[in-house]
Parts: structure tokens; sequence; C-alpha cells
């Protein structure tokens, strides 16, 4: 992987968890919120949009009519599944998990839907950073996820980690073998979701509104931060990045989370974190000198 989508896939972490830490201050709001954040997410993004489809070639056809219905599905169901992991269990477990399950299931899809070959320092670099989102995970003890509620984090994680394993193939496939933009393409699939919401969510909007008090503000941020850190991702495999690559690599945020959670949610920060974040940069640059 190339400096330059190196880049991007670090910035794309650094906002994905700050809309994450954002997204969990608001999980009660729940399917309403994901509606707010979407509805922003495609009014602020349209003028890119506009001009993108104006000023460059797009051929349509049925595969990407089903990509982008399979995209869509997959990403409303991954974002039900955070905000329901967020509601029951902590950030610095369910953010942990999901983003830990998330690389090794969409590395073995671009191993076999993509043909991509990793040298093996990239194979190494991805054992490193898993495993050090395995020690940030646990913190050493695996005992933590037999504690009350300590099962919810986990299923909810892995459930949600196994979805984000599902679009980033499908997403990778739209923007790498079917050619579509991928601005253009998370704002139609920011789109198609809207028409998916809306019915569950305006069939009572007095509810939701209920459930949006002091959450507007949360959903605006959400709803601009979260497209770009994936775009600036779509952007890396656009550039020709590894697929199999770049979803490990974007697990650094896993780094930013952990200091999230002991700056800002006063949450214990041990040893094993500080060894787990250190073996995760590590992987990471192994990651960004690797070759496929």
């Amino acid at each position: 992987m190339s400096l330059v989508p190196l880049v991007l896939v670090v910035l794309a972490a650094l906002i994905h968890a700050t809309w994450n830490l954002l997204a969990k201050r608001a999980a009660s709001a729940g399917a309403a919120f994901l509606f707010v954040s979407n509805v922003v997410a495609c009014v602020v993004y349209l003028p890119w949009v506009i001009w993108l489809l104006a000023t460059h070639d797009q051929i349509w056809s049925w595969p990407i009519a089903l990509c982008l219905v399979a995209s869509a599905t997959i990403h409303l169901v991954y974002s039900l599944c955070l905000q329901r992991g967020y509601q029951v269990a902590d950030l610095s477990v369910v953010y942990p998990i999901a983003r830990g399950t998330g690389p090794l299931l969409s590395s073995v899809g671009a191993f076999i839907l993509l043909r991509e070959t990793p040298s093996a320092q990239g194979i190494f670099g991805l054992l490193a950073v898993v495993a050090g989102i395995g020690f940030i995970t646990t913190q050493g003890d695996l005992s933590a996820f037999r504690r009350p509620r300590g099962l919810d984090g986990l299923r909810w994680g892995t459930a949600t980690g196994s979805l984000i394993a599902g679009y980033t193939v499908v997403d990778g496939y739209c923007v790498k073998m079917l050619g579509i933009h991928p601005v253009v393409l998370d704002w139609l699939s920011n789109l198609l979701r809207f028409f998916m919401l809306a019915p569950i969510v305006l069939s009572n909007w007095s509810r939701a509104k209920e459930k949006m008090k002091g959450h507007w503000w949360l959903a605006f941020w959400v709803g601009l931060l979260s497209p770009l850190s994936y775009i600036l991702v779509l952007s890396a495999i656009e550039m020709g990045a590894p697929l199999s690559l770049v979803a490990p690599a974007r697990e650094m945020s896993m780094m930013v989370g952990a200091l999230f959670g002991m700056l800002i949610l006063g949450e214990r920060v041990t040893a094993w974190r500080v060894v787990g974040c250190a073996i995760l940069i590590g992987g990471v640059v192994l990651l960004g000198s690797a070759k496929a």
C-alpha cells in the first residue's frame, strides 16, 4: 500500500472512532437517530454527487443496481446492530469486537472474491493488527465476558463485525470491479437507506422527536463524519490499495478508541491495552509498507 492510500485510511480511522463515540452517546435514540443522521448525509453530500455525475462518465447497469441495493441493506442492518450494541453494552466492548471481527472476514472475502494475494509482510501485519485488537478488547482477561451483560457486547460486536466484512467486500467490488465513484456509491447507498427507514420512523414521528431530544447535533455530526470516513476508505481502494490490507489497517481506530475511553468516558486503560495499541501500530506500519 503506497503512502497516499495509507494516509487516507489512517485519517478515516480517526474520523470513524470520533463518530462512533458520538453515536454511543445517542444510542438510546435508536432508528430515529439513524434516520436523522442519514438525512443529514444525503443533504450535505448532494452537491458533491451532482458535480461528480456532471463531470464524470458513469455507466449504469443491473449489476450496479443490485450492488447498490445489497450495499444499502447491509449498511442499514449494520447501523441498527451497532446502535443496539451501544444500547446494551459499553463502547470499549462493542467497538473493538466489531472492528476486530470485520477485518478477518473481509480479508477472507477479498482473497476469495477479488483474488487478492497479499505478501508475507502483509499477512504478518494483518495478524499483528488482529492480535493488538484482541489485547485491547480483553485486557488479558477473558473472564470479562462472563460478567453480567458481558456477552451482550460480544454478541452484538460479532454481529456488527460480520456485517462490516459484508459491506466492505460488496462496496470494494462496486468500486474496483464496477467502477462506481466512492462518493456516488456512498451517497446512493445512503439515499436507499433513507427510503428503507422512512416508513418506520415517519409512521410515529412524534415518538421519534421525543427520542431525539438532546441528540440533534450529535446526529448532524454523525451524518457529516460517517460518510466521510468511509469515502476515504473507498478512495484508497479506488487508488489500487488491496482490500485485504485496507480492511485491517482501518482498525488503528482502536488506538483512538482506547484514548477516547480513557480521556472522555473515564474507562480504565491497563498495561494490556497499551501493549495492544503498540502491536496494532506495528501492524499498521507493516501493512503500509507491504506490497500485495
